[in-house]
């Protein structure tokens, strides 16, 4: 499949390194923000974006979910990326010399115990790849960078020290999102995404959950966010095992929607091997 795929970061982050996994035959175009990413694919400049919505070590990405439902945007497909985590330095420093390092937030809070272990200070930068390439500017041996080992390369940086990520099984779930949404069982396990909002009615979620529970549908993930600056206003994010065709998920959704106020279908596509 020739096209485009929009990601949000500098090249060599892993929303890239998610990209040539899931996209290999793709041009991967960089995007200041989120928000960028899915402009670029919304007004088809981009054919397709990859967004990363959470990590197994971490959690959930920050403004993702509440980005979806109004981005215009439909999930074909899901990606899960293993996360290796690198120091990354200017060439010839040697490890002792480093005194801090760069990276975004997310990727900080993945590799506590290496940087405490050699009493590195945590700099936060804008993103991962960003912060490879103005380690790369700075020259600085005193200055690394906690990136992928693809913006070592890009960026000319040696690796000092490879995959130092506290959890050996740290994986990114990303989403590939497209302007149509493909709803065709195009595999044996499919993955259903949906958002919605209960009904103002005493135990509305319980009673929105039930049809889920009788008909034996697996909900994977249920999570909740505020919108339009209310305390009282709450949409649910949820993915669910199966297709809308099917008997039971139908039955659940049919009952979901008499005790929901809205409801938004986000993506039908298939789920992801590394699933189990």
């Amino acid at each position: 499949m020739a096209g485009r795929i929009a990601f949000q970061g500098e090249p060599g982050a892993y929303s890239h390194e998610a990209c040539r996994q899931a996209r290999p035959d793709m041009e991967a175009v960089p995007c200041r923000t989120f928000e960028d990413a899915i402009e670029l694919c919304r007004t088809g400049d981009a054919d397709l974006a990859m967004l990363p919505v959470e990590n197994s070590t971490y959690g959930r990405v920050a403004d993702i979910h509440s980005l979806l439902p109004g981005s215009g945007l439909r999930i074909v497909d899901e990606a899960f990326v293993r996360v290796h985590i690198n120091l990354l330095a200017v060439p010839g420093t040697p490890l002792s010399a480093v005194k801090a390092a760069m990276s975004h937030t997310v990727l900080l809070g993945q590799c506590r115990d290496f940087l405490r272990a050699h009493g590195l200070r945590a700099v936060t930068g804008a993103d991962t790849a960003g912060s490879a390439k103005i380690v790369a500017e700075k020259g600085d041996p005193a200055l690394a960078a906690l990136a992928s080992e693809l913006a070592g390369e890009i960026y000319g940086l040696d690796v000092l020290a490879r995959e130092i990520e506290d959890q050996a099984n740290n994986t990114t779930r990303f989403l590939v999102m497209a302007r149509a949404a493909d709803l065709a069982r195009r595999a044996d396990k499919m993955m259903t995404t949906f958002t919605f909002r209960v009904r103002n009615i005493p135990a509305a979620l319980y009673k929105a959950m039930g049809g889920f529970a009788t008909n034996g549908v697996n909900m994977t993930k249920l999570e909740s966010y505020m919108v339009g600056g209310s305390f009282t206003a709450t949409e649910f994010y949820a993915d669910i095992e199966g297709h809308p065709d099917d008997a039971p998920v139908a039955r659940a959704l049919e009952e979901l929607a008499y005790f929901t106020s809205s409801m938004n279908l986000l993506g039908v596509y298939p789920a992801d091997r590394q699933r189990g």
